[in-house]
């Protein structure tokens, strides 16, 4: 089942290829006895040179994230810091880039409804795409609520869609949580966790332009359910 599965998608992508005659070559070396998977490794990348190219929006942009206040600071990054939120936001996407989507989840609340999904389900999430990428942006000032922290990241996410290859670019924001240093925390628990991804929402100041962005950036993978 599995072969005639990747025969059909071989063929699927030699259709890609038929308008400058790529599908003879690919077609004569697998006739000439070579790896089924490398041809059609070398037929979809030359497939995807011919799709649009994934460029998002600058930052500062519509579209794009906002412009950096001021450059980040170097060194070694306090994990309980904001820029420590913010590269466990890397590291998601960074994980959902490399389609290694259980480890990805891990760094979600397992409390949350997304967190709680069985593994099929979370990665069914992203099924429509053949890439994920993404850019992030400054992390806002850690805010404290009963004993936890809070803070979101802007994240800019963009991809391909599967099913015809089109470039998919939307603005979101992470919020992310971690418990204080009170009595009964774990160390996993004082840990930055994934609390909700959502449409971006501007700081105060840029209101007025927050109702068009959000009634355009909602992505086609929020449905969220719960586990079953």
């Amino acid at each position: 089942m599995r072969g005639m599965a990747g025969a059909a998608l071989l063929l699927g992508l030699v259709s890609l290829a038929a308008c400058d005659g790529r599908e003879e070559s690919a077609i004569d070396n697998l006739a000439n006895g070579a790896n089924a998977s490398q041809v059609e490794n070398n037929v979809r990348a030359e497939a995807q040179a011919l799709m649009e190219p994934l460029a998002p929006p600058a930052p500062g942009t519509p579209g794009g994230l906002p412009v950096e206040p001021a450059p980040a600071e170097e060194g070694a990054i306090d994990p309980d810091s904001a820029q420590g939120a913010a590269q466990v936001v890397q590291g998601y996407y960074g994980l959902l880039e490399e389609k290694r989507f259980s480890d990805a989840q891990d760094l979600w609340n397992d409390k949350s409804a997304i967190g709680a999904q069985d593994d099929a389900h979370f990665a069914a999430r992203f099924r429509g795409f053949s890439e994920i990428h993404a850019n992030i942006g400054s992390p806002a000032e850690i805010e404290g609520a009963a004993g936890s922290s809070f803070v979101t990241v802007p994240v800019q996410v963009y991809g391909r869609l599967k099913a015809n290859g089109k470039p998919w670019y939307r603005l979101r924001q992470v919020v992310l949580r971690r418990v204080d240093a009170v009595p009964g925390a774990s160390e996993a628990d004082r840990r930055w966790h994934i609390e909700s991804i959502g449409a971006y929402v501007a700081p105060p100041a840029d209101e007025a332009d927050n109702a068009t962005q959000t009634a355009q950036l909602i992505s086609v993978t929020d449905g969220m359910a719960r586990k079953h």
